[in-house]
């Protein structure tokens, strides 16, 4: 099976249903005869631009929630560092958040690097860096 075919099925099964993980999302393929490895999956779900959600994985505006109400829902801190921001999540939420960081047309952003539970956002400078972490504290953690 080639990858368009193995991307559209994953598409398929979480627009089908709840797929939280990417364990059980490999299981579901492997039910219908389509062999993938944690890494072919990562790159799949990257690729597809899926966000997780409380709900499962999602399609990034398809339904999916946006960056602030993502961050509300699993940003445990963000603090500036240099020109950085660090944003920690609840495990396993990083890269959805950063996808979703990525795709805001009104960001600043430069740029995201996330691994299971932080995220670096590069921004232009110090002063972006600290305005920004200040915003999403206060837009998280003040409602």
């Amino acid at each position: 099976m080639n990858k368009v075919e193995r991307q559209h099925q994953i598409l398929k099964l979480i627009r089908d249903g709840e797929v939280h993980t990417q364990d059980q999302l490999a299981q579901m393929l492997k039910g219908r005869g389509i062999e993938a490895t944690q890494v072919t999956l990562s790159r799949d779900v990257r690729e597809l631009q899926l966000v997780k959600t409380a709900a499962g994985y999602a399609e990034l505006g398809r339904g999916a929630p946006g960056f602030l109400s993502m961050a509300r829902e699993f940003m445990t801190s963000a603090v500036a560092a240099q020109n950085l921001v660090v944003i920690r999540t609840s495990p396993g939420h990083a890269m959805s958040l950063a996808i979703a960081l990525d795709s805001e047309q009104s960001s600043q952003a430069l740029g995201t690097i996330a691994g299971d539970d932080t995220i670096f956002v590069a921004m232009a400078d110090a002063a972006q860096a600290t305005e920004f972490a200040g915003e999403l504290q206060r837009a998280v953690f003040s409602s």
